[in-house]
This record gives structure tokens, C-alpha cells and sequence, in this order.
């Protein structure tokens, strides 16, 4: 990987010109609908009904402006890192030394996941904390992915991401920083870890990748583990066959022809509502639709960052990229980097402690009885209060050590654009 020339950081204000509403409306007028087998529910995919009726509040209710001007209060900025354009939302903390944090989305997910967790997080004081819990987010976009736009070259892979997001938090001037993630924010956060431990204080995850069993276990395994475990460890080969059998169709697609898929997402904005909704209904908390999980507005706005970006098929290009990797299939290479998982019940796998503790450095891990993939949308509070406990006791560890790495504390950010 050739070193990055540094370009200089831009301000950036979303401003979706009003023509590109005006046709997201007329193609949802004109929205074509399939037949559905009656009585099937959501076993075949997105129910019809379920959908038609989202799509009409969609084109008649929800306010894109509105949601325009919350994201905007956050400050923006876009930077060029090994080619690729990288948007992110930089938010300081109103306490001068507050912990540098960035926190990594996934898919389908994008900043727009951050928005009930950014205020707790940066600002404590105002929302009832400590302010000694308090962080300066960095919010990128994934390269591909929304208003980062799409990639321009192939190879962008979770370690690729990883090093981008290590050059940009270099630029932003943090020496030593945090890193939060879920999905392939997760992935991308746990190598940033790994390969730089002398800048990451601590890896918090909400997911944690290769910490379930690769095949089913035998007695003599399950033996071995405490009965707590044991019954994890079954639970969590269960969940896995099932997913196998019924819902890792998207991956498989996405990893093999994210062009061809693109057609269809970035035509329809149906299409793109069905394939990224579904998701939310099946990876959430939620009992016979997604909004029993999260916000239906909040849903939306998800979905209109890869609509109007029309980054559904570069953002589907990391599954390839990962798949088609030469370290894919490998055994994950070990973390030294303190590392806390926050464990949700009714996220896609089950995590195992035995395992995660093979290659990870687990201080701290929590499991709740509520919650799932998405848990800064699901259970903002309880994920806000997970971290600022994680970095809380991993600040004072790092406090009782006699002469730690020098430049620990964070500088003084420079001075962006206005």
C-alpha cells in the first residue's frame, strides 16, 4: 500500500438538491409490485403489504428535510485517503479533555445509526453524566458508502478501511484514541486495534468477528466448557445453521455480483426500501415489523443516504473485496488491545467467550437482555452507558501505569474549515 498523499480536510454540508426528491417521489408513484403467496408472512422475504405501506409513508409523511438539518448540526467534512473520498462528522466535546473516539458503521447502516447516541456521548454534562465520561467522535463514512460516494479502484477491504481511518485520525491529530463499532465496523475497529496498539487505547464492539463456533461442536469441547457456556455454545451453532439455511442469501450475492444487484437497488427505491428494511426486521428486536425496534423516521433516513447517494452497489463491493481477499478464510491474528463486547440477544450470532478469548484481549464483557444488531438505534442508552463504562475503567488502568507512551494525552485538535 503506497503512503497517501495528505489532501487537505474540506468542510461538507449535505444539500440534496430538490430535483433528486422531486424523482425519488415520481418513481415511488410509479412503483411496479409484485405477486405474493398469501399466509407467508415474512418467511419469503419482505411482506407486500408491510412494504407498500412503508413505501406510502415514505412518499407522503417523512420529511427528508427535516432530517437533512439534524445531520447537519453535526460538523462535516471530507478528506481523500489512498484515492478514495472519505466523509466523516468530527464532534467535539464541549470538555477540553475528552477521549478521541471513532465509531464505524456497517451495512446497511451508515452515521445516520449515531444519531441518539453522538449528543450522550460527546456532551455527558448536558445529558446527566459525568463529564470525565465525555468523547470527541469521529464518524466516517465507510470508502463506498454513502457521502463518502462510491470507490474508484478495487481492494477496499476491512484492512484497507482500517488503515484510511488510522491516516485520517492521524490528520485530525489524535495520537491516542478509541475505536466503537458493530458489524463491519466491528471488523474494521478490531484491526485497527490489532495493528495499532501503540495508538488505540481500547476496541469496543458490539459484534465480534470469528467468535462463534466454525462447525458444530464435539463432546469432548463441550465438555470442557462451564454449563453456561455449554449451553452457549449449542444456542450459537443453532443460530448459526439457521442463518446458513434461510438468511445469508444477501451476503452470498453481494460477495459474488454486487454489480449486477446494483441495477435493481439504484433504479428502484422500492428495491432499495425492501433490501435494506428487511434487514432491520431480521437482525433487530423486533416482534412483526422493524419500527418495534427502531424509529421508522430514523429507518428512512438509513435508506436515503444509499438512495440518494446511489452507493448501494459500491457499498455491497466490501463483501466482494473481503471475500476475494488473500487473508479471507485465514484464522484471525491475535489483539493485544484491550477489547470490550457488549453482547445484544437478538443480534445474528451468538458470540462465545472461549473463543473470543483465543485471539482477543477481553476486559470486559457484558451480555443484555434486550436489543440487537443495531443497538445505537435499538437501546442508545444502554449502548452509551457500556462504552463510557469500558473507557472509564480503561482510563484509569492506563492512569495506575508509571510511564506510559509518551504523548498519551490527546493535542489540541487543528483547526478545520469553517
Amino acid at each position: 500500500m503506497t503512503t497517501p498523499t495528505c489532501e487537505n480536510i474540506r468542510p461538507f454540508r449535505i444539500d440534496i438538491p430538490q430535483d433528486a426528491l422531486d424523482d425519488l417521489h415520481d418513481r415511488l408513484d410509479r412503483a411496479r409490485w409484485p405477486d405474493e403467496l398469501p399466509g407467508v408472512g415474512w418467511e419469503y422475504g419482505i411482506p407486500r403489504g408491510y412494504l407498500k405501506e412503508l413505501a406510502h409513508y415514505w412518499r407522503h409523511t417523512y420529511d427528508w428535510r427535516a432530517a437533512e438539518a439534524r445531520l447537519n448540526r453535526w460538523p462535516q467534512f471530507t478528506t481523500t485517503v489512498y484515492g478514495a473520498r472519505l466523509h466523516f462528522a468530527h464532534i467535539r466535546s464541549p470538555e477540553p479533555d475528552a477521549t478521541p473516539l471513532l465509531m464505524t458503521h456497517g451495512w446497511p447502516g451508515s452515521i445516520v445509526e449515531f444519531l441518539e447516541v453522538a449528543g450522550p456521548l460527546t456532551d455527558p454534562r448536558g445529558h446527566g453524566g459525568d463529564p470525565a465520561d465525555a468523547f470527541h467522535l469521529v464518524l466516517p463514512s465507510i470508502p463506498g458508502f454513502g457521502f463518502s460516494g462510491p470507490t474508484q479502484d478495487t481492494g477496499w477491504e476491512i484492512r484497507r478501511v482500517a488503515a484510511a481511518f488510522a491516516e485520517l485520525m492521524e490528520r485530525l491529530g489524535y495520537v491516542r484514541y478509541g475505536v466503537q463499532g458493530g458489524d463491519w465496523g466491528a471488523a474494521i475497529s478490531r484491526e485497527l486495534g490489532r495493528t495499532r496498539p501503540e495508538k488505540v487505547i481500547g476496541v469496543h464492539l458490539n459484534l465480534l468477528p470469528n467468535s462463534t463456533p466454525a462447525q458444530e461442536p464435539g463432546e469432548e469441547e463441550l465438555q470442557a466448557l462451564d454449563p453456561d457456556e455449554r449451553e452457549r455454545a449449542l444456542a450459537s451453532w443453532e443460530r448459526f445453521q439457521a442463518w446458513a439455511r434461510d438468511r445469508q442469501g444477501y451476503a452470498d450475492i453481494q460477495s459474488t455480483r454486487p454489480q449486477t444487484l446494483s441495477y435493481g437497488l439504484t433504479d428502484s427505491p422500492v428495491g432499495q426500501l425492501a433490501w435494506i428494511v428487511e434487514k432491520f426486521k431480521e437482525w433487530t428486536d423486533s416482534r412483526e415489523r422493524p419500527e418495534d425496534a427502531v424509529d421508522r423516521d430514523q429507518l428512512l433516513t438509513n435508506v436515503m443516504v444509499y438512495w440518494l447517494t446511489g452507493t448501494a452497489g459500491s457499498a455491497a463491493r466490501l463483501y466482494y473485496e473481503r471475500a476475494h481477499s488473500d487473508f479471507q478464510g485465514n484464522p484471525p491474528l491475535p489483539s493485544s488491545t484491550p477489547t470490550a463486547l457488549a453482547v445484544f440477544p437478538h443480534d445474528n450470532f451468538i458470540p462465545l467467550r472461549h473463543i473470543a478469548d483465543r485471539t482477543n484481549n477481553i476486559v470486559q464483557w457484558t451480555t443484555y437482555d434486550r436489543g440487537g444488531h443495531f443497538p445505537a438505534m435499538e437501546q442508545p442508552q444502554v449502548l452509551v452507558d457500556d462504552v463510557r463504562r469500558f473507557f472509564r475503567a480503561n482510563r484509569r488502568a492506563r492512569t495506575a501505569v508509571v510511564n506510559t507512551f509518551e504523548g498519551d494525552q490527546t493535542p489540541a485538535a487543528p483547526s478545520l474549515p469553517q
